[in-house]
């Protein structure tokens, strides 16, 4: 396959396919990914680090993204990488301001997923967040017509990419090229995934309808995301504005609780050691001093609290927060969309990270530049 100009492809894809059929080209995959890290993390980090206090401090801007998320920029602390061994490595490098300190990260666990329940009120997803099963396993069970000790790992994986890709309005197509399937194949998991959640689908075609209507779409909380293209004659130009109309309730939900549980944590932490540091999509990261690890469970009922979605209790069934030791999973509850309904409160999986990272180790060597070697420094955020 040849560009336009007549020279080979060598995107990732391309080379991907290719890869089984000679080791060279795991080679080269392997040298591009480390490449980049080097780039975007080795090179740059050290060049944000301030010479006042040997930390690394973002920029947060409010406006950059249409959903309402935080963006992090000079640098950009939200994608350092997680899923490959280099990439932990390098988050190794962030430490706690001292020795007195440990990181406490704080997510919510699988928020909007969380919202697309709640606000749809799909007995089926519902019932699975409820009973505390997982909810791509609860999927793929469902999609596959198998019971759910059955799913394996390619499954799973599977359900999962359905079940975040619905949220975007993915197409057969797009699902297709995410999963390396059929189209054909992509379209039936698609179908299937309707079928045993149908109130989903309904709750869609819902916010497509009112966006056409009202020209935008909006958030729990009524913040508006004008879409004047969802009307227009161009059938690609009118797709893309429904995929916008079906995404903005659910993601831009999802922003306005982190943002409204920042607020919240950051008046918690008022007349405290600890401080809120970091803010990674549905992640909040505290410098959190030792001698104040009372805080942790205010810091997560104040997460909990920040944004209550709308639900309805159980007929004899209480409605309380339930965070089991092991995943911390929310049961939200199975309701009808009601003027009465009550509220059920998102999850949040909270867990403490003492990260250690010796100062005479080779890697942090490289991060520090040589002005800053003493046995001491750490780069903190």
């Amino acid at each position: 396959k040849k560009t336009k100009t007549g020279q080979f492809v060598t995107d990732e894809d391309t080379l991907s396919a290719l890869a089984p059929q000679h080791p060279i080209v795991a080679d080269i995959l392997a040298y591009r990914e480390n490449m980049k890290l080097k780039s975007t993390y080795l090179d740059a980090l050290p060049r944000y680090i301030c010479p006042r206090d040997g930390r690394i401090h973002t920029q947060f801007h409010q406006m950059l993204t249409a959903t309402g998320r935080l963006a992090s920029q000079d640098p950009n602390l939200q994608n350092i990488p997680v899923r490959t061994e280099q990439g932990r490595l390098i988050r190794t490098a962030f430490v706690p301001a001292s020795e007195e300190y440990t990181m406490l990260s704080a997510d919510y666990s699988q928020i909007e997923l969380r919202i697309m329940a709640a606000l749809s009120g799909d007995p089926a997803m519902c019932g699975a967040f409820r009973e505390g099963r997982d909810i791509h396993t609860e999927t793929a069970a469902r999609v596959y017509g198998i019971p759910r000790d059955q799913v394996d790992a390619v499954m799973r994986r599977a359900a999962k990419t359905v079940n975040f890709g619905i949220i975007y309005g993915i197409s057969a197509f797009g699902l297709s090229q995410r999963l390396g399937c059929p189209r054909g194949e992509a379209a039936t998991l698609i179908e299937n995934y309707f079928t045993q959640f149908p109130v989903v689908k309904s709750f869609m075609e819902d916010l497509v309808h009112k966006a056409e209507q009202a020209g935008y779409a909006e958030t729990l909380l009524g913040r508006r995301r004008m879409i004047p293209e969802i009307n227009s004659a161009n059938k690609t130009i009118k797709s893309a504005a429904e995929r916008t109309a079906i995404n903005t309730p659910i993601q831009g939900t999802a922003a306005d609780m982190i943002k409204i549980a920042m607020i919240h944590v950051d008046k918690l932490l008022k007349g405290t050691r600890s401080r809120l540091i970091l803010q990674i999509h549905d992640e909040l990261l505290v410098d959190l001093h030792r001698d104040e690890l009372a805080l942790i469970p205010k810091i997560e009922e104040a997460m909990v609290s920040a944004l209550p979605l709308p639900g309805r209790q159980l007929a004899g069934s209480p409605l309380k927060n339930i965070f089991s030791k092991d995943s911390h999973a929310f049961r939200i509850p199975e309701f009808p969309r009601l003027p009465d309904a009550v509220f059920s409160l998102p999850a949040v999986s909270v867990s403490s990270l003492w990260t250690s990272c010796p100062s005479n180790g080779k890697f942090l060597k490289r991060m520090i530049p040589p002005r800053q070697k003493n046995g001491r420094e750490r780069i903190s955020l």
